[in-house]
């Protein structure tokens, strides 16, 4: 072959590829307005006021994955009514939690180039009280009871729980001191009764009792456990294998969590599980299917959950005796509290 047939050769290999590259981009911003527009049989959603104030009646507020202008907002419903109109804040959020009038919200702010993440604690009209940049990719977030206490859990290499290439950053923050701790990998642990020393630690997953004692997930030397933490102490105490994504019943009894079960595929490896805390014995939900998610107690005889959807994810239920069958709460939707 002459060396113009091979410069043609290649400038026929580039013009391909553009018009690959230049029709997937087109894909993705078609893809991308498309979910500016309402979706049909959508949920209604309107502008209004969202408040976490305690006292305003028993609501739900999400983050709205619905198509139209206000996707990804943070959205209240009567709890009686959960796929009923929607209420749409304006603040956006990737994840949420809220309790005792506090909210946390983990926020993108979309670069050029790359995207940054923010937590953002807000009253309980929304309005920001703090904002602290974020090291990686948000994933879960928690805030305690009262609503003084706020975690997070970002990604910081790797982007999934599924396999074991990937680690993670959690974060305790005091929203009345302002007082950070920067990374649970800096408390002392102690596992079977001695101190633990390892390189390969990672934290996720925290869920308050109070504003001193939390749960969490702790994962090491291929192994994950549920860890008591102390805020003050600045310590955690590992208490059994195999739980991830732990979520501390109203009554403080039981722990939701996301089990590995034997023989599932690697890619859909978790089944929904409740753990007695005073004997450490736990058994499955009635949900059968892959659940990555941290679940929410809506109350002490009920977990809800996110599955995806078509739009995204769907807000499931399940009784957490075991008993019962799972049931569609509302669909586009995701990070649900439950408010008074």
């Amino acid at each position: 072959m002459s060396m113009r047939d091979r410069l043609l050769v290649l400038v026929a290999c580039v013009t391909v590829l553009a018009c690959v590259a230049g029709v997937a981009v087109w894909h993705a911003s078609a893809r991308a307005d498309r979910r500016n527009h309402v979706q049909a049989g959508g949920p209604a959603v309107s502008a209004g006021r969202v408040s976490l104030a305690p006292g305003g009646g028993p609501r739900i507020v999400f983050r709205s994955m619905a198509w139209g202008p206000h996707r990804d907002e943070l959205t209240s419903v009567p709890a009686a009514a959960p796929d009923g109109p929607r209420v749409a804040s304006g603040v956006k959020c990737l994840r949420f939690s809220a309790a005792g009038g506090t909210g946390i919200c983990l926020q993108a702010e979309r670069g050029a180039i790359n995207d940054s993440y923010d937590a953002v604690v807000l009253d309980a009209d929304l309005r920001v009280e703090r904002r602290v940049p974020l090291a990686g990719i948000p994933t879960r977030a928690r805030v305690s009871p009262s609503g003084r206490m706020a975690a997070w859990t970002v990604f910081v290499g790797g982007d999934s729980y599924a396999g074991t290439d990937f680690s993670t950053r959690t974060s305790i923050l005091d929203t009345r001191t302002g007082a950070l701790q920067a990374s649970l990998e800096d408390y002392a642990i102690t596992r079977d009764g001695h101190r633990l020393h390892a390189a390969d630690v990672n934290f996720w997953g925290v869920t308050f009792a109070d504003d001193r004692h939390f749960y969490a997930t702790l994962a090491t030397g291929g192994h994950t456990y549920l860890v008591r933490g102390d805020v003050a102490a600045r310590t955690v105490t590992t208490l059994r294998t195999n739980v991830e994504c732990p979520s501390l019943s109203p009554d403080g009894t039981r722990i939701a969590f996301k089990k590995r079960v034997p023989g599932l595929s690697s890619d859909a490896p978790w089944r929904l599980y409740v753990l007695d805390l005073a004997t450490l014995r736990d058994h499955p939900v009635a949900e059968t299917r892959d659940v990555d998610d941290q679940a929410v107690w809506s109350d002490d005889a009920t977990l809800a959950y996110a599955l995806p959807g078509d739009y995204g994810s769907d807000l499931w239920t399940v009784p957490a005796s075991g008993a019962g069958a799972p049931r569609r709460l509302t669909a586009s939707a995701l990070a649900p509290a439950w408010l008074p």
